[in-house]
């Protein structure tokens, strides 16, 4: 009678089995992983070459270099005056070139300048698009005038007034109300005021008077006048002075102080 197997043979010839199998498992996913080394070193070589070219060509070669500045927007200023400042280095790459700077130099150096955009215009170009501001008030200042945008920015001085534009007078030096509102103030609320009118009255308004900041009085043309009042419920009072002065064509003076009972005299 042949001898059985024991149970340690048994156990014996499983742990064998297993042991072959394992190896031949973690063989076959190295080689599954495995990239091998020759492309490795081929992608490595060609990212470093592709980056090395690209930066030639930015800051090395002369295929992007600033070669002409163009200027657009400007309305007072000319684009010589604009381009002088803005100092675009000729020659340099463009890519270097620092906008936020140029951006920098011009808003400080011309106050009629509200805003600017530096753009790289590839491959030769550098492009200034200028927004100037724009005058609604003037203040007189011995022969000369003050323009005054609609924020209440004091930007520039010039011989001759600019058409259209009203001037602003400030009579509160013995007002009451310049101890809680200073002229700065008053002529930030004269600003206000101006910016409510209705177009149409606006273009007719010669003078705006801010005697206190409860006291505003518009002169306009063909010898008429608005007293405006305060600066508060401005659009309110646009409105009503247009309905007044289309009921009163012939009126000289309009008084909307309170809005809701207006009055018209004169003719």
């Amino acid at each position: 009678m042949a001898a059985g197997s024991t149970t340690a043979e048994k156990s014996g010839a499983k742990k064998s089995k297993g042991s072959s199998e394992r190896p031949s498992r973690t063989g076959a996913r190295n080689r599954r992983f495995r990239v091998p080394a020759p492309r490795v070193l081929l992608v490595v070589l060609g990212i470093a070459l592709l980056t090395a070219g690209v930066v030639w060509a930015l800051y090395g070669s002369t295929w992007f270099r600033v070669e002409r500045v163009k200027t657009s927007g400007t309305r007072v200023l000319t684009p010589g005056e604009v381009e002088a400042v803005a100092a675009v280095p000729a020659g340099a790459p463009l890519v270097s070139v620092d906008v936020e700077a140029i951006e920098a130099r011009l808003r400080q150096a011309l106050p009629r300048i509200e805003s600017v955009d530096v753009v790289r215009s590839w491959p030769h170009g550098i492009g200034l698009k200028v927004t100037e501001r724009k005058p609604v008030l003037l203040l007189e200042k011995g022969t000369k005038f003050v323009e005054v945008d609609a924020t209440g920015v004091r930007f520039a001085t010039v011989d001759t007034a600019p058409k259209g534009v009203p001037r602003l007078v400030l009579d509160a030096a013995s007002s009451p109300s310049l101890r809680r509102f200073d002229a700065d103030r008053l002529l930030g609320e004269a600003v206000r005021v101006r910016g409510e009118l209705p177009e149409e009255i606006a273009r007719n308004t010669r003078v705006v008077r801010v005697t206190s900041y409860d006291s505003v009085t518009l002169e306009l043309t063909k010898g008429r006048s608005v007293f405006w009042g305060s600066v508060e419920h401005g659009p309110v009072k646009a409105r009503v002075l247009t309905a007044l002065m289309k009921a009163s064509p012939k009126a000289g003076h309009f008084d909307v102080s309170a809005p809701t009972a207006p009055a018209s005299s004169g003719s």
